[in-house]
């Protein structure tokens, strides 16, 4: 990918983003015990494609090692998604294409955060920051049929519904079927609640 395609605003430093509740901000070094502690749960990894279990000890130092470069690449934005009240509660990141202007959601939200509706506030800071400040165009994103709750996230964020990829990936030995879901730029009608960059 090349950089020079994205707006001059990827090109510096990775921003932060408030919402209501969350910082949603660049890893640092200091955020690898944390991660590491909520990747571990077999419930994270397993409604994800990217997620070893067991989780590797050193893994999430590595991990957030590569994050700085594939910004500067114009690869990957991932961020921390914290709370003032919890801590470090998950991850969210765009995969970006900027020669088509597209981007990929993915997100994942440690097992004691569940159903506290992070995803979808981080979700909708992520689509502000991938159409306002990244120019996107189209942003997409799948989940496993077998979890209809990061669907629901997909949902709530404007995303709609295209299609059901039968038996399209391979997880621990199992054939899984994806959901696909997107939004475009023409139907992006901005986020639910303030979102401000810091």
């Amino acid at each position: 990918m090349n950089s020079e395609q994205l707006p001059a605003l990827v090109r510096g430093l990775q921003p932060a983003i408030r919402t209501p509740r969350l910082v949603i901000r660049p890893f640092v070094p200091e955020d690898a015990p944390a991660v590491q502690a909520l990747v571990q749960e077999r419930q994270v990894a397993d409604t994800t494609l990217n997620i070893p279990h067991p989780y590797p000890d050193g893994g999430a130092a590595s991990w957030i090692a590569t994050h700085g470069p594939r910004f500067a690449a114009g690869e990957d934005a991932v961020f921390a998604v914290t709370s003032g009240a919890d801590g470090l509660v998950g991850a969210i990141g765009l995969s970006l294409s900027p020669a088509h202007r597209r981007g990929e959601l993915g997100y994942w939200i440690g097992l004691p955060f569940w159903n506290l509706g992070y995803a979808t506030e981080a979700a909708a800071a992520v689509l502000w920051y991938g159409f306002e400040c990244l120019v996107l165009n189209r942003i997409q994103a799948t989940h496993f049929s077998r979890n209809p709750a990061s669907g629901r996230v997909m949902q709530k964020v404007g995303m709609s519904h295209e299609g059901r990829s039968a038996q399209y990936l391979m997880k621990w030995g199992r054939l899984e079927d994806i959901e696909r879901y997107a939004i475009l730029r023409s139907g992006y009608g901005g986020p639910p609640w303030p979102v401000e960059m810091l």
